[in-house]
């Protein structure tokens, strides 16, 4: 916990999926991405989401430091527990087997149908069942095969997820696969023809899993969801994906979604030609365009900022924007402005990561307050060119003592807003990199 505190963000091993986490019109979600945003914002630090494309790797992750917590629609199971610290159940479900439908099932009645589909597991006997190796589901289906005698053949895959086996069921690529049962409920919205009525004996408990040399942090996440998890809060989210399934096919299925799709926005082609002209990824420009407008070209800010970059007229015109609602020329006029910050920082910052907050901040109130804090950071003997230094001046211009400071040569600045707007579009950032292709 006190790194965690020192670094005021916790880290989240997840997988991509219409569970944990995704991305949707620019707006990260997923049901345990909400809770962790409703535990970070507890503890009172950012959330950083770390998307594992490989889940037979997470637990290694976990273990090397490379996040702090394990969430990923992760079950609890014994063998799990030798090597990782379980909080309570955040979801109690049961195990799924995933089938397709006949192609004339809706034709068919009931009874009809369920003498064509497995509905007793013993009749699993001489069938193959696909499973992401070293799964969860290893285990319910070796008893299956040992308790109860079910010789059934078990196909390990190694890079495919849960909801791509799916996928594979629902286009007749393979036969069986097992989920979680939210899961498969989920999928049985997006997916029709696939059954999912038949289901294992026990059920199966699913957590968020930390070191085991973390009690502290396993404690404080237990008692925090304890609480969380009696309150209305929690059964909103709860609602919004397990239950509002038509809504969340929706936003699955879009085109702006980063499980299904490929677009951020509808913009993202000019992006892509733009943010080379000042050698910017693409998806650090749709931040910035995601939190200054949401992407909406025609937005209006009462400060008199218009558009997809929120320019004010002069701006936009001195940059060669001479209708500021066109999506084209505002994000044109707006890199170009960008491309001028860029060179009034890059001789004293070179470090291009550590330049674009400067850039970012400097966009948002003005060169001339970054400045005012960088004066300051040199003045009390912090680093000038140090965004963590300049940041806290910038902040502390809110107070007399500072912005009225002989250094200060642009008074008054409500510092905390651009140093959120930096976090925020960095947040942003994240996401998109979590998501989408460069």
């Amino acid at each position: 916990m006190d790194e965690i505190r020192s670094a005021r963000k916790i880290v989240a091993l997840c997988d991509a999926s219409s569970t944990s986490y995704f991305v949707y019109k620019g707006v990260a979600m997923g049901f345990e991405y909400e809770l962790l945003s409703r535990f970070a914002d507890n503890l009172g630090v950012a959330l950083e989401m770390k998307v594992v494309e490989d889940m037979d790797c997470i637990t290694e992750m976990l273990e090397n430091g490379d996040g702090d917590i394990i969430a990923a629609n992760y079950t609890i199971t014994e063998q799990r527990k030798q090597d990782v610290a379980f909080s309570i159940p955040i979801l109690k479900t049961r195990l799924s087997l995933i089938q397709k439908l006949p192609e004339n099932w809706h034709q068919l009645g009931r009874l009809a149908l369920d003498t064509l589909m497995v509905r007793d597991l013993q009749d699993l006997g001489g069938k193959s069942i696909h499973v992401r190796d070293h799964s969860s589901f290893y285990e319910p289906l070796i008893k299956l095969n040992e308790d109860y005698g079910v010789p059934l053949t078990i196909e390990s895959v190694f890079q495919e997820t849960t909801e791509e086996l799916i996928q594979q069921v629902m286009k007749g690529e393979i036969a069986y696969t097992v989920a979680d049962e939210n899961v498969a409920i989920l999928n049985k919205a997006y997916y029709p023809s696939i059954d999912i009525k038949t289901t294992f004996p026990d059920s199966q408990l699913v957590g968020w899993a930390c070191r085991k040399n973390a009690p502290e942090l396993v404690d404080t996440l237990n008692f925090w969801l304890e609480s969380f998890m009696e309150s209305r809060a929690f059964a909103v989210i709860h609602a919004k994906y397990y239950k509002a399934r038509t809504q969340h096919k929706k936003k699955v299925f879009s085109k702006y979604s980063s499980l299904q799709g490929a677009q951020i926005s509808e913009f993202d082609a000019f992006l892509k030609v733009e943010s080379e002209r000042i050698q910017w990824d693409w998806r650090l420009l749709a931040a910035m365009i995601k939190k200054e407008s949401n992407f909406n070209p025609l937005a209006e800010a009462k400060s008199g900022a218009s558009g997809l970059m929120q320019l004010i007229p002069s701006t936009a015109a001195h940059f060669g924007a001479d209708s500021i609602f066109d999506p084209v020329q505002n994000i044109h006029a707006g890199v170009s402005f960008l491309d001028a910050l860029n060179g009034h920082l890059i001789k004293e910052i070179p470090d291009s990561s550590e330049r674009v907050k400067f850039i970012l901040a400097a966009y948002n109130v003005g060169l001339g307050h970054i400045r005012d804090a960088q004066r300051l950071a040199k003045k009390y003997d912090h680093n000038p060119h140090l965004w963590a230094h300049v940041s806290h001046y910038l902040e502390e211009k809110a107070h007399p003592e500072f912005y009225r400071d002989p250094v200060v040569k642009h008074g008054y600045c409500r510092g905390y807003e651009p140093v959120q707007y930096v976090d925020r579009v960095l947040d942003y950032y994240n996401h998109y990199k979590n998501s989408y292709t460069n």
